[in-house]
């Protein structure tokens, strides 16, 4: 998906199609391409999907915070002329949808999250990979699918860069550190956007109780199960996933 990527001042992104705005947020070690089924499915039935590359690793290390992500999500809506958005997130995305929606409400028409951080401290990861271990990496990776042909070598080989990259390395346990002061289950029952929860039942990383307690939290949340399902549903189950995110947009009218 690269060769898609269009550079506009300090914003990166893919966009695709016309219609009601649909945002996709990528977790920490996860690429735009994470969301490939969802960005071909969706444009063809209404909807502008943009992808915009967060600046993980971009940030000077004092402002590499979720909370700083999204404000900068919030000045990418506004670059872009957006309003009444959907934002899609998994993981570290979710975390940061969750964010700007508590932060910017009247922006948002509709949330979707998926494996979000936001409420279990180990969301990513318990304790840091060991720098240089190929092995380890690649079972981590292998880990955060119930498949785990699903981690390819090409997404073992750039995590295991992400990991032996030393200021890539300190940022990430920073998002982490970050992450776990951001827990969000004071906020949430104050959160009345519609939110679409959708979830792996065998997410190790997130696991299924997490998602019980985001639906728990937030005042107008539908949770949907995907079976055989690690932490990002969308890519391992592409289909159902969009399936599930198509029946329930209708359904809200969105």
């Amino acid at each position: 998906m690269e060769e898609h990527l269009i550079e506009d001042g300090k914003y990166r992104y893919i966009e695709k199609g016309e219609g009601t705005p649909m945002i996709i947020l990528h977790g920490l070690m996860g690429g735009l391409s994470n969301f490939q089924g969802v960005s071909e499915y969706f444009p063809p039935k209404g909807y502008q999907v943009l992808i915009p590359e967060l600046p993980i690793y971009d940030m000077p290390l004092l402002k590499t915070t979720v909370k700083n992500f999204a404000t900068f999500l919030e000045g990418f809506i506004e670059h872009k002329g957006l309003k009444d958005v959907i934002l899609l997130g998994n993981s570290l995305g979710g975390h940061i949808g969750l964010l700007h929606t508590k932060m910017f409400p009247e922006m948002v028409k509709a949330l979707v999250i998926t494996g979000s951080s936001g409420l279990y401290e180990s969301a990513m990861g318990d304790g840091y990979p060991k720098r240089g271990d190929y092995e380890f990496i690649k079972k981590k990776a292998e880990d955060v699918f119930y498949d785990p042909k699903v981690a390819t070598k090409e997404i073992v080989d750039e995590v295991f860069a992400t990991v032996n990259d030393r200021m890539k390395l300190v940022k990430t346990l920073a998002i982490a550190k970050s992450a776990i002061r951001h827990n969000m289950s004071k906020d949430l029952p104050h959160m009345n956007t519609p939110t679409c929860i959708i979830w792996g039942e065998n997410d190790t990383v997130t696991p299924p109780n997490v998602a019980k307690e985001f639906h728990e939290l937030l005042p107008d949340s539908d949770l949907y199960w995907i079976e055989k399902c690690g932490h990002a549903p969308m890519m391992e189950h592409p289909n159902d996933f969009n399936h599930i995110l198509e029946a329930w947009l209708k359904k809200r009218n969105f």
